[in-house]
């Protein structure tokens, strides 16, 4: 249903984009916590990085699959088109980024053999693009909690 007036900022006062957003951010902070308790040091690179864990990726889709099932029903066809739109995510995440990741690991290795022989390499690649099978699982439940805690208090 299209509706008659619509403004851009109307977006903002969804729950549906509050549990998807939200559980972006949570996911964020928990890898921020993770990070700070294994380096020592609290990165805000992690908000936006790829990488880690929990994933915030699987958060995100996560919670907007939960998010629009309790909006729209879990048999919606928008709630299938969701969950089938986060396993895809969580399953790239998990094995396309994740080899692309270690291929980086393996490229880097060589640039730097290069660097020895005084050859003048370009920049070095990410190696941290994907995800562990634990990391998407995580970022999944965090997901799921986020969207469940959030539309238990915001009702409509």
């Amino acid at each position: 249903m299209i509706a008659a007036s619509w403004h851009f900022w109307d977006i903002f006062t969804s729950r549906i984009f509050w549990c998807g957003f939200g559980g972006w951010i949570f996911a964020s902070v928990f890898k921020i916590v993770f990070t700070a308790m294994k380096t020592g040091e609290i990165d805000f690179v992690k908000l936006v990085s790829t990488g880690g864990m929990p994933s915030s990726h699987s958060a995100t889709v996560s919670a907007l699959a939960v998010g629009i099932g309790v909006s729209e029903g879990f048999d919606a066809p928008a709630t299938v088109l969701a969950v089938a739109f986060a396993v895809i995510t969580m399953l790239d995440a998990a094995t396309v980024r994740r080899a692309a990741g270690e291929h980086a690991k393996v490229l880097n290795a060589i640039v730097s053999d290069i660097k020895e022989l005084k050859f003048k390499p370009g920049k070095r690649f990410k190696e941290l693009l994907g995800h562990t099978r634990t990391e998407v699982f995580w970022g999944m439940i965090a997901g799921i909690a986020w969207a469940a805690a959030l539309c238990a208090v915001w009702e409509g």
